[in-house]
């Protein structure tokens, strides 16, 4: 595919990544709701596609709300709800029968007449290939809405002698890809690619004419093969539980996840007690090992911010003393916060945002990295990405610190820390 010529200049390919997540599975019941690292199949599916450049939005196709529900939360929590479509799968297509292209054209036509926008290249990505990447997903999409393939599925280097049983006596078993009297040295065969099953991409207009995932040149986009796996039973699900925490990116940010750092401050900078004398005067305490990750954050390049809802000058002097902008006294955080974020030019998604209670939902499904500290409350500590060891007020902002920093704090600040827009 080539992207369309217009004045000169190419227009950007509309790339749409479409995930068929049924909710019936005879082998492994409710088999896209089914965790592995502690995220749904379909959120991680959500996740890796949400998070290739190249895809412009992603639609999930699925019959049943569960998965619909699990879908949203995963891309709310990356602040990319407006990126995801939910389409409602018939039932004429979301039986065992019923094909992954029945369910991508189906996507493709609701989108399109949903957004009045024309796809130029789609995708599908399955949710049962638990280790799939957004490398993975923006390679394929790549290869078609860029490099002129006119489809392209992930593969992976393959080194095995395949055998048949013919189930015939004249047949007997054979060498499907190698003669049986020859052994050659690895060396010395020919390079095999194992489908891996996890993402394809079709030109769009082609994909609706041939109706079918391989047409016209193929391109072959390499993974590796220690990621691949297709879920398909129940030992498929054990080995990706057990494989997970080896494969899986770490569940903590680092300095090249975020490009800035935004703070609550009561139950989060401290343990949420309030001390009021007799004159009605409020004192609050704090953690000096949070001054100094702050200080250390500070020194490194990090964009902060404190936003609260506190109208206590307290806030503000601390602010101060940490030398650190500050927002208070407000209502909408999350309005606040998307505000800043507009005016220092810094995606929400590659915000980090520290809270502790309800009123900071709203920023934790605005901002990429949502973390809770771990005095937080529960229904905070389930919408975080990431919850700190520590509690508020003893020091939990030093270990996010040491997340992006190192635990001695001494970032490499010779080089750019924060990326340059």
């Amino acid at each position: 595919m080539t992207p369309t010529v217009t004045s000169g200049a190419s227009t950007t390919p509309t790339v749409l990544a479409v995930i068929p997540a049924r909710g019936g599975s005879k082998g492994v019941p409710a088999k896209n709701l089914a965790e592995v690292g502690g995220i749904p199949l379909v959120a991680r599916a959500v996740r890796a596609a949400l998070g290739a450049p190249e895809v412009t939005d992603v639609a999930v196709t699925t019959d049943d709300a569960t998965i619909a529900e699990a879908a949203r939360t995963a891309a709310a929590h990356l602040g990319a709800a407006h990126r995801l479509h939910c389409v409602e799968r018939p039932a004429a297509i979301a039986g065992d029968t019923a094909t992954s292209e029945a369910a991508v054209l189906h996507a493709l036509d609701v989108y399109e007449a949903e957004r009045a926008r024309t796809v130029d290249v789609v995708l599908l990505v399955q949710c049962t290939s638990p280790f799939v990447s957004r490398e993975d997903i923006d390679g394929v999409a790549r290869a078609v809405a860029r490099e002129g393939a006119d489809t392209a599925v992930t593969v992976a280097t393959f080194h095995g002698f395949v055998w048949r049983d013919g189930h015939a006596v004249e047949e007997g078993t054979y060498g499907v890809n190698h003669d049986k009297s020859v052994r050659p040295r690895r060396q010395d065969r020919p390079q095999d690619y194992l489908e891996t099953g996890a993402a394809y991409a079709m030109d769009a207009a082609g994909f609706r004419t041939h109706r079918h995932r391989f047409f016209g040149h193929t391109a072959l986009v390499p993974t590796d093969p220690a990621r691949v796996l297709e879920i398909d039973d129940p030992h498929d699900l054990a080995r990706a539980r057990a494989l997970a925490p080896l494969l899986d990116p770490s569940p903590l940010p680092s300095l090249a996840d975020v490009d800035a750092v935004v703070l609550d401050f009561d139950g989060t900078q401290t343990d949420d007690r309030v001390l009021v004398d007799s004159d009605g005067r409020e004192t609050v305490a704090v953690h000096r090992g949070d001054g100094l990750g702050i200080a250390a954050l500070r020194k490194a390049g990090v964009p902060l911010l404190i936003l609260s809802t506190e109208q206590n000058p307290v806030v503000a002097a601390r602010a101060r003393k940490l030398q650190v902008p500050v927002l208070h006294g407000i209502d909408r955080k999350d309005e606040a916060l998307k505000q800043w974020c507009d005016e220092q030019d810094i995606a929400p998604d590659r915000v980090l945002y520290v809270g502790n209670d309800v009123n900071d939902l709203g920023c934790f499904a605005l901002a990429g990295w949502p973390v809770a500290v771990g005095s937080a409350h529960d229904s905070v500590r389930a919408a975080a990405r990431a919850v700190t060891t520590t509690p508020g007020g003893y020091g939990a902002i030093r270990e996010i610190a040491a997340w992006l920093l190192g635990p001695t704090l001494t970032a490499d600040i010779s080089a750019p820390t924060v990326p340059t827009k």
